[in-house]
Formats: structure tokens, C-alpha cells, sequence
């Protein structure tokens, strides 16, 4: 049995502009997803597959090892989704599947598959490992997007990603605010679809000049690497959102919370999924807050950054 292991992921800096070649800030997390692969003593040709998440059994698949076509599943949608990336996967190297028996590919999700930590990227990376080609090939062939999460996947630390001529160009750097203990990520409540915002964001920017904003952005990523005063910042958090709702002509999201002592940051797709808080308000009262507000996932910076 073979078993592998990708990180989920947080953009702090860059979202949206990374895709242009903006430097961006990305986090990988303690949380990810697992796989575990084996042969099973059958030779009818068949690739088995069951994902679970926390909650328990999430999906499953049966499709044929040589042709991708789906025999059965309880998710068609999934099933078809999953057979397309095995074709770009043989197609990246065709050495492998190449024997007689059945293989049985087993997933486990740490977190909520709607919290938009990874369940996506964490895939991509997780059958790169299994089958030895290039992740961000596979993305740029299956998903898209601008690969900072692929980079997350097998980072040990924090990371800068920026494409450069196309090309990802990854540093893991000592990032470890010593404020950390005021830093909250809290769950919007739903899932933002990162294909559909990508595709409108490139549409954006086939017709504007971001030119000075990925500059600025670039900078704000550098500065934050460096950081000590928590003053400091969450004044780069409020510019990197200033910056922002011009390039997307969005309202920051701190507008949602006019009464939150405190900044808060948008993280990757705008409008979903997962923001940070900074504040010097207690954990008890943070949590009270967004409790108030309807949002009952609030996470500690450290109990989830890796």
C-alpha cells in the first residue's frame, strides 16, 4: 500500500492578482487530505475509489483502469470529473496503470469538503505524488488556476508564490507573526466556486491595466514577510483590501462588519469561504461576535497554520 499526504491552504496576500504575477503570501495548514493506494488480487480492469470526510463517507466511484469511462457511482458529476484527470494524468505518463490487477484509491478529507481549504488542489497534488508527473501540469490541464495551492500541498512552512514568465516560483520563508494569538480565521458559511471567480477575474483583465495594483500588491506580500508590530500589520491588510475592491469593484468585506473591532481580510475568492480577523479583543469575545453574526466556525491562527 502506498499512502501520501497534501496540505490545505489560506491565501493571505495576493488573491486574484497571483494569476497576473503578483507576489502572493500563502499559508499551508495542518490540515489536508490523505491517500492510500493498493492492488487488489482482481483483474477485471477497474480502478475503485471512496472518499470520506470528517462527517464520514463522502463519495465513491468504480471506473474502468484503461478506457476512464464510469461503471458506477453515487455521484455522476464527481465520477466523470475524476475520469478526466486520470486521462491527463495517463497522458503526462503512460507507464502507469500498466499492469493486471485492480487498484483501490481511498481519500480522507480533514476538513469540511465546503470550507474551501483545498479538497481540489490537495487532489491534484495527492495523484501527482501517486503517479510521479508534474502537479501543476495537471492543473493547468484539469482545474486551472494559478497553482499557489499546488505549491502549498508539499510546503513545510509558509510560502511567497509569484508566476514568472508562467512559471511558479516557489520560497518557503520563516513566517511566524508573534502576534499570531490575534489572528482568527472564520467560515463565511459557503463555499465560493474558485473556477467561476478565476474565469471572470481573467475576463477582467483582458480588458483593465493592473499593472501599478500587482506592483503594489507585490510589495504589501514583501512587507508582510517581514512584519513584528501588529499595528503594522493590519494596516497592510487594510491597503491590501483598499487595493483590491478598486481591481474587483467590490466593497472590502469589512464593510459586512462595521462594528467589529478590528481588520478583516478577504482570503482568496472574494465573497465565500474563509476570512481572517485581526482584533485584540479576546477569543471569547471574537467568538461571541461572529457567533451573533451567524458564522460559528472561528479558528485560531495557530491551531491550523502549519
Amino acid at each position: 500500500m502506498n499512502r501520501f499526504h497534501a496540505n490545505g491552504k489560506f491565501l493571505l496576500s495576493g488573491e486574484y492578482l497571483v494569476l497576473q504575477g503578483a507576489k502572493a503570501l500563502a499559508l499551508p495548514l495542518k490540515l489536508g487530505q490523505s491517500l492510500e493506494v493498493k492492488t487488489i488480487d482482481i483483474q477485471e480492469g477497474m480502478i475503485h475509489w471512496d472518499s470520506y470526510t470528517p462527517r464520514g463517507f463522502w463519495f465513491a466511484a468504480i471506473f474502468s483502469k484503461f478506457g476512464f469511462t464510469v461503471h458506477a457511482s453515487d455521484d455522476m458529476e464527481k465520477a466523470d470529473n475524476l475520469c478526466k484527470i486520470f486521462q491527463e494524468i495517463k497522458s503526462l505518463n503512460p507507464n502507469i496503470l500498466q499492469d493486471k490487477n485492480d487498484y483501490f484509491f481511498t481519500t480522507r478529507l480533514e476538513f469540511d469538503s465546503q470550507w474551501g481549504l483545498g479538497s481540489s488542489s490537495t487532489l491534484i497534488s495527492l495523484l501527482s505524488q501517486w503517479a510521479n508527473v508534474n502537479p501543476y501540469k495537471l492543473l493547468n490541464r484539469t482545474m486551472g488556476g494559478s497553482g499557489y495551492d499546488i505549491a502549498c500541498a508539499t510546503a513545510s512552512k509558509p510560502i511567497t508564490y509569484q508566476l514568472i514568465n508562467s512559471e511558479p516560483v516557489v520560497e518557503e520563508i520563516n513566517f511566524k507573526p508573534v502576534f499570531s494569538e490575534k489572528l482568527y480565521f472564520v467560515y463565511q458559511g459557503h463555499k465560493q466556486s474558485s473556477g467561476k471567480e478565476v474565469k471572470s477575474f481573467k475576463d477582467r483583465a483582458k480588458v483593465y491595466d493592473f499593472t501599478t495594483e500587482i506592483s503594489e500588491i507585490s510589495k504589501i506580500s514583501e512587507s508582510l514577510v517581514r512584519v513584528t508590530s501588529f499595528e503594522e500589520f493590519c494596516s497592510l491588510l487594510t491597503r491590501h483590501e483598499a487595493i483590491m475592491s478598486r481591481v474587483l469593484e467590490q466593497p472590502p468585506l469589512k464593510a459586512q462588519y462595521p462594528d467589529f473591532h478590528g481588520v478583516i481580510k478577504s482570503l482568496g475568492a472574494w465573497g465565500g469561504d474563509f476570512f481572517l480577523a485581526a482584533t485584540e479583543l479576546s477569543e471569547e469575545e471574537v467568538i461571541e461576535y461572529f457567533n451573533k453574526k451567524g458564522l460559528d466556525v472561528v479558528i485560531k491562527y495557530d491551531d491550523i497554520v502549519l
